[in-house]
């Protein structure tokens, strides 16, 4: 009986400490909205979103508005909605920059970061793939400055393809390189004795944006990347892998604030359909990724199908992804993550019944309904 006795107390006494006398568990949350639908508004297909929380709380997303098709190079423009209460409604869209009005000039990647020490929001995009402007604004996202040319500083001659994330930038908080802002990159070169070559690598600036310069390619294979900031100063990059595919995720790591870089390594518990990802830090230990599941492959070939959107969760700064919920089942691409200050979660991303392309759709969710045990 003493024995019996004291495994109640103990698991009162755990009771308690889970939940103190007052507090009670928030109940899971998720839902979903369509920000934008292919066809409407002026624009046959909206596609590549990136999603950022302003020093001031208010929600920006962001897309490339594709007037005449859904490929990849047109009349494209670089667009934006804004919400003032945590994604619930937005505003209608505006066209942060285009060029050439009705010309084949493609506008986009949008990859944004806020500087924490100013409330600046700094944009940067890419032109054709050929160049990477940037843009800045200084009242929450609701006006832009005309864009800047940063290729002399931020490309190599003999880049024949350039790209900022798609995705978002992050802030160093910790270390010799506190304040840098990084925007993750990559790049291809032509070369004419074999394959091109795909790399990774790092846009940053240690002056609050004034000027930016680019890090070392990490090598090799990467393409679309996401960055974050581990808890021991380090950081992480995740990486579609365009080539050396094998049907992963690829990694690797910085200790200089993202100058230089360890090799790629192929992630074995993050499979991918060679498409864009998206990593964010939740919290001190714990990271979010979202990108594509596609259903194990029974030839034992990696399948590129773009389906099963997902998000993922680690507990320990990326060792281990152990936990996965389900936000579309059907076809779906790229993604992109967000916190907001209350703690709730958003993942902006490209879904479809038919087509992955269809629409824009803003899933709002939390760490309750993301850990909570799946559904039989």
């Amino acid at each position: 009986m003493k024995r019996a006795a004291h495994f109640v107390i103990a698991g009162l006494l755990a009771s308690l400490l889970a939940f103190p006398p007052g507090a009670s568990a928030a109940p899971a949350l998720f839902e979903q909205s369509v920000l934008w639908t292919a066809g409407q508004d002026g624009y046959h297909t909206y596609r590549i979103p990136a999603l950022l929380v302003t020093a001031k709380g208010s929600v920006l997303a962001f897309c490339e508005g594709r007037k005449t098709g859904s490929g990849d190079h047109g009349d494209v423009d670089l667009i934006a909605k804004r919400s003032t209460d945590g994604g619930r409604t937005w505003s209608p869209h505006r066209i942060v920059h285009e060029e050439g009005g009705d010309a084949k000039i493609t506008i986009g990647n949008p990859c944004p970061v806020v500087d924490a020490r100013t409330g600046t929001i700094w944009l940067p995009f890419n032109r054709d793939n050929k160049a990477v402007f940037i843009t800045s604004s200084k009242d929450d996202g609701q006006t832009w400055s005309a864009p800047r040319n940063l290729s002399a500083t931020t490309m190599k001659p003999d880049w024949d393809w350039v790209a900022t994330g798609p995705g978002i930038g992050i802030q160093l908080t910790r270390g010799p390189h506190k304040g840098r802002l990084v925007i993750p990159s990559d790049h291809k070169r032509a070369l004419a004795s074999r394959q091109p070559e795909w790399n990774s690598h790092m846009t940053f600036s240690d002056d609050g944006g004034a000027t930016w310069q680019i890090s070392t390619p990490i090598q090799t294979g990467g393409n679309e990347c996401q960055v974050i900031e581990r808890a021991d100063g380090s950081l992480l990059v995740n990486t579609r892998m365009q080539g050396e595919w094998q049907g992963l995720r690829g990694t690797a790591t910085s200790t200089d604030g993202g100058a230089t870089w360890t090799a790629i390594t192929h992630e074995k518990q993050l499979p991918c359909p060679k498409c864009q990802g998206s990593l964010l830090r939740y919290d001190d230990k714990r990271l979010l990724f979202s990108n594509p599941f596609p259903p194990e492959p029974k030839d034992g070939k990696p399948s590129g199908a773009r389906v099963r959107l997902t998000v993922r969760s680690s507990p320990d700064d990326g060792k281990t992804w152990p936990l996965a919920k389900r936000l579309h089942e059907g076809p779906s691409a790229y993604s992109t993550l967000a916190r907001l200050p209350d703690g709730t979660i958003l993942c902006l991303y490209e879904g479809g019944e038919m087509r992955a392309y269809e629409t824009l759709r803003l899933a709002r969710f939390n760490l309750e309904w993301l850990t909570a045990p799946a559904s039989p």
